[in-house]
């Protein structure tokens, strides 16, 4: 089929590679020209496991290009146009900005051919990615379905570090359908087409209407929020209690109807999705007159948040509040392992609060330390691990990256100024790194 993705940031870039894998003939459009030429010489933007890989043999393979927007000529003939533009929340509160989306959308129609025969049979199929409010989808059906063209939501459930493998061999597809029979039937046969390799792995097919669609994915990062808080709740009872986490953790997850994912207690949980679109649903609920419902989310993003202040209060403590002039090694600037992504990452507003107290911050990661050097010039950026460990009177582990984690601590005893580490992950064996000599302290431990 021929595809369109518009929107090449992390979810269409990928979406569009996987797509060409998968055999079709795609199109990426976005509106900067820097990213587009990146991509188009077969350079990725940012780092995704595997990602260059797929980029480069669907550049090679010819069934993939990329086009600056509006790129109306190269629209005009694609079977489906799939939106996978960000949603960011608004500067003005807590709400989705779908300004982005809005302007997908228009850009889309204006490149629609006027066909009659398009009309009746409602194609092209546009087919939203993008994480919105719900009720989005059915206020933008009647200005496609007006051009002759069908809507359908189709959330995507990317996890950062393994995109690739959930785009081309996802868990689930949910597909969000018009109302109108036909039009749904026509949507629904051309996504099956799209997707009819995974469909044939088996992989599980739910059929809804748009506010259901739409309402999985927000659900979705909700609940695993809400997982994630709580366990960092327990850890706070722990650290006032005497009680291990990881050992609470351990003991509630072996219960089938809790399991052990997201059960790792540490500073809590950021990136470009979970914390942004856990106060969209907020304020999306307050505007539908029903924020009692998920009242509890304020809880969540405050324990979250909480996380960050105890890692702090910590460090700070540690010092006797005389932090100034202090050198602290901080491993980890992503919001999490194999990502380069800083966005509302825990482990760098630690870094920078220390940093605006006084203290010598210095701040390693595989990545994302090009982001972090561009945009916060108070913090010491290294990329070699050992320099950065030298000299330091404390280390505080904010990124579980396996280069970390996997320290051997006797060496890095010799390189600082004083054995000191703040486990915020609990992704250390607290005995072998007190057996060498350090002043440990976990979260909850």
């Amino acid at each position: 089929m021929k595809i369109s993705v518009i929107g090449c940031g992390y979810l269409g870039a990928v979406h569009a590679a996987a797509m060409a894998q998968l055999g079709h003939e795609v199109i990426g459009v976005d509106v900067d020209a820097s990213r587009i030429e990146a991509l188009a010489a077969g350079q990725a933007p940012f780092f995704e496991p595997g990602f260059p890989e797929i980029l480069r043999a669907a550049l090679d393979s010819g069934k993939l290009r990329f086009a600056l927007a509006p790129a109306s000529e190269e629209l005009a003939d694609v079977d489906v146009h799939f939106i996978a533009v960000g949603t960011p929340q608004s500067e003005d509160g807590k709400a989705a900005n779908l300004t982005y989306v809005n302007s997908a959308v228009d850009m889309v129609l204006k490149a629609l051919p006027s066909s009659d025969t398009a009309a009746e049979a409602g194609r092209p199929v546009i087919v939203g990615k993008s994480t919105v409010p719900v009720g989005t989808a059915s206020a933008l059906a009647p200005r496609i379905e007006a051009a002759g063209a069908t809507l359908l939501w189709n959330p995507e459930f990317l996890r950062e570090g393994f995109a690739v493998a959930d785009t081309l061999h996802p868990d689930r597809l949910v597909y969000g359908l018009p109302q109108d029979a036909e039009r749904a039937k026509t949507g629904a046969a051309a996504l099956e087409r799209v997707y009819a390799p995974l469909l044939a792995e088996g992989i599980p097919l739910i059929k809804t209407s748009y506010p259901t669609a739409e309402l999985v994915k927000v659900a979705a990062n909700s609940f695993l929020a809400t997982k994630i808080s709580f366990i960092n709740a327990m850890a706070e009872l722990c650290e006032a209690t005497g009680g291990d986490v990881t050992e609470l953790a351990t003991a509630i997850g072996y219960d089938e109807r809790i399991g052990n994912k997201f059960l790792k207690a540490g500073i809590g949980f950021g990136g470009g999705c979970l914390p942004k679109d856990i106060r969209a649903f907020q304020a999306r609920a307050e505007e539908l007159g029903v924020e009692s419902a998920v009242s509890f989310l304020r809880d969540v993003d405050a324990i979250n948040q909480r996380r960050r202040d105890r890692v702090v209060a910590q460090a700070i403590k540690i010092f006797d509040r005389k932090i100034e002039n202090a050198k602290i090694t901080v491993l980890g600037a992503a919001f999490k392992p194999n990502s380069d992504d800083i966005r509302d990452s825990p482990a760098l507003e630690v870094a920078l609060r220390l940093a605006d107290a006084g203290a010598q911050v210095t701040i390693t990661d595989p990545e994302a330390l090009p982001g972090v050097a561009t945009r916060y010039p108070q913090l010491i950026t290294e990329a070699d691990v050992l320099t950065a460990l030298t000299g330091s009177d404390l280390v505080l582990l904010l990124t579980e990256w396996a280069e970390f984690v996997n320290i051997d601590p006797v060496q890095a005893t010799e390189l600082v100024g004083t054995a000191r580490i703040i486990d915020g992950r609990n992704a250390l064996d607290p005995c072998i790194w007190q057996g060498a000599g350090w002043s440990y302290a976990g979260l909850g431990r």
